[in-house]
């Protein structure tokens, strides 16, 4: 059988080792040709394909038996893949990227031409094809998620048909594209298909390239700050921090030192350029960087937590104190990223809860879930628990879909006992709320009694679209099955 290259029975693991596969073939194609090869060469064979980007994802969303793409060649900025912008499109600031490339090349390429993402979340090697497929997110209530920056989809779909997906108004001028593909290929501009395949979690196709606006380069200064929940729970419930703060976040211990709950306030506001500013301005705690970077470090965190549970309250707070900082003044980019705090081993889940009064029940209720773990069985969380804010997307499958979200994000440290039974408590806690988990992170979801069909309000439309984009059941996985995306209808 004819195509790229392809390594037999390698076995594949994430970032992190939490998921693995040892799928049929992995390829490493180079071009949108090499992909509807790949894809053709599945359905002939009888098996199903997936893509696979940095591995940052700890669930099971990229996982196939069959044939992996790893999506690290894919990764040309600007993408070969000619525009075609209509003449309303022409004054924006748009750049089309392959799929395979990650943020950390992405930001660098837009620096040097001095542009910039509007928005990030905090690590940048995941790609962006990973991070449009899975709606992942920053901290602003006036910003999306980042797969709402993206205005363009190239993708392979089944049967190896290459289509441009866009919304009805979408930037492609239809027929200098015909002009220039024939009837190689489709441009879709439909905003119901877009918001479907927006976030596909690699359901509907492989995405080859995104057109992404971006804005001029601009610079960022984020202030760190102690306060107790009470305080911070005002404060949420009046709303001026997030009307008044272009980014805001926190990060909170879910167990009470003197009677109060510490939480760490991050904002971050646009500042002039700050070169001439003082180095100490300039970076971030030194020390915490360094220490982030030892490997022994969460070595050590995992030992004392193990000898000793009961330290865990202890440690959260002082790391978060560690991370104060009254200023930090940087290029955004490097702002967005909270740096080698990323380097220490750890897995998560993320849940969204509407902004309608649940989201503050919803750090209460897990007030409630760390300290009857606790009790119960001597089971402690191990990190601080984020909390970010996001404007409500259009995409079908977001977990911001039609309303802005509190995103929380529930983290452990690798080697933490007990850590996925906390999550999985703390999950099933916050469902009650109206919560919906990452696509790529850890989650128990499946579709029993129509639970994903109830969280999302317009989930039939994004099986609809599904159903014509994959038609042949080529990109059914692990994942589709289990959270009742598709049935097991492929015939080889």
């Amino acid at each position: 059988m004819s195509g790229p290259p392809f390594k037999v029975r390698t076995a594949w693991r994430n970032h992190l080792g939490n998921q693995s596969i040892d799928p049929l073939r992995i390829y490493r194609p180079r071009s949108i040709d090499d992909v509807v090869a790949i894809v053709r060469a599945a359905e002939a064979a009888g098996v199903r394909t997936r893509a696979v980007g940095s591995g940052h994802s700890w669930s099971d969303v990229a996982l196939t038996e069959g044939f992996l793409m790893r999506s690290d060649l894919l990764s040309r900025v600007p993408a070969p893949e000619p525009d075609f912008l209509r003449p309303a499109w022409k004054g924006r600031t748009l750049v089309r990227a392959e799929a395979g490339i990650r943020l950390k090349e992405l930001n660098a390429y837009l620096d040097r031409n001095g542009l910039g993402l509007s928005q990030m979340g905090g690590y940048d090697h995941q790609t962006v094809a990973g991070v449009i497929s899975t709606s992942t997110h920053g901290s602003g209530i006036e910003f999306g998620p980042l797969n709402d920056n993206a205005h363009s989809l190239d993708m392979v779909v089944s049967g190896g048909r290459v289509m441009r997906v866009e919304r009805a108004d979408g930037p492609t001028d239809r027929a200098d594209y015909l002009a220039h593909h024939g009837e190689r290929r489709t441009l879709v501009q439909d905003d119901d298909v877009f918001d479907a395949v927006a976030v596909g979690m690699g359901c509907m196709g492989i995405v080859c390239t995104a057109l992404i606006e971006v804005r001029h380069r601009f610079h960022l200064r984020e202030v760190r700050e102690m306060h107790p929940w009470a305080k911070v729970k005002v404060d949420l419930l009046d709303g001026a921090v997030l009307a008044d703060n272009e980014h805001y976040e926190l990060v909170f211990s879910p167990y009470a030192r003197k009677h109060e709950y510490p939480c760490l306030v991050t904002t971050r506001n646009t500042v002039a350029d700050p070169t001439n500013r003082m180095l100490d301005k300039r970076m971030r705690n030194w020390l915490v960087e360094l220490g982030a970077r030892l490997p022994i470090t969460p070595r050590l965190l995992n030992l004392a937590l193990h000898l000793r549970p009961s330290l865990a309250p202890f440690l959260i707070e002082t790391a978060m104190k560690a991370l104060l900082k009254d200023e930090y003044d940087e290029v955004s980019f490097k702002v967005f990223n909270i740096g080698n705090a990323n380097l220490v081993p750890a897995y998560s889940s993320e849940i969204g809860i509407p902004m309608d009064g649940r989201h503050i029940e919803a750090v209460e209720r897990v007030f409630e879930v760390a300290d009857r773990q606790r009790g119960v069985g001597d089971v402690y969380q191990s990190s601080p628990i984020a909390l970010r804010f996001v404007k409500a997307s259009s995409a079908y499958a977001s977990m911001m879909h039609g309303r802005d979200t509190m995103m929380m994000e529930l983290i452990q440290l690798r080697g933490n006992e007990g850590g996925y039974e906390m999550l999985g408590a703390y999950e099933e806690a916050l469902y009650d709320l109206g919560g919906r988990p990452h696509w790529g992170q850890v989650n128990t979801l499946t579709d029993s009694h129509g639970l994903v069909s109830s969280m999302y309000p317009r989930w039939a439309d994004w099986l609809r679209v599904h159903r014509e984009l994959n038609a042949t059941g080529v990109f059914d996985s692990p994942f589709s099955k289990r959270v009742g995306i598709v049935q097991e209808r492929f015939t080889p």
